[in-house]
């Protein structure tokens, strides 16, 4: 906000990383979040770690992204999403946590035309997820981790949508 030469009071709201991610990491985003917003009367906008991965590549092209981090002990954090111009995207299956080998495209990534682009480090520490039908994957993709900048893109477009809440509500998705 220094740097920009915008106060805290001149926000229309904050865009709050909820996680998945690592337990230290994602407490530390909520409660700072929450202390912003609450000083500051505004609403804040949860964006999951996944969503933003889904977003950042969404913006370079793929309506349909399948969005994996490395959860640890060989599970997989994991969600499919499609692009809306209202929300930015939404979610085409459940968020999960799992066995790679748990990890499944909807049904629409194998029709003409469908198949989802794959984005985060889960695809790298699992290369047999590279193999799922319906999946391309570029290899820079396999080493990306959520970016602030889609995640403040997102929350924008939510923030315009309406979707801004109390701060109190705001919580963690591990």
């Amino acid at each position: 906000l220094a740097e920009a030469g915008i106060a805290l009071s001149a926000l229309h709201g904050i865009a709050a990383g909820i996680g998945p991610g690592a337990f230290t990491g994602v407490r530390i985003s909520v409660a700072v979040a929450q202390g912003l917003a609450f000083g500051a009367a505004l609403p804040v906008v949860p964006i999951s770690s996944l969503e933003a991965l889904a977003f950042e590549r969404m913006q370079r092209g793929g309506a349909s992204v399948l969005a994996c981090l490395d959860a640890r002990m060989n599970e997989v954090y994991w969600g499919c999403y499609r692009a809306d111009p209202q929300r930015g995207l939404v979610a085409s299956a459940a968020v999960a946590v799992g066995a790679a080998a748990n990890v499944q495209l909807p049904a629409d990534a194998l029709v003409p035309g469908g198949g989802y682009f794959g984005i985060g480090r889960g695809l790298a520490a699992y290369p047999q997820l590279l193999n799922l039908r319906g999946l391309r994957c570029e290899p820079a993709d396999q080493r990306a981790l959520p970016d602030a900048r889609a995640m403040a893109l997102l929350g924008a477009l939510r923030l315009g949508a309406g979707e801004g809440i109390d701060p109190g509500a705001l919580a963690p998705l591990y």
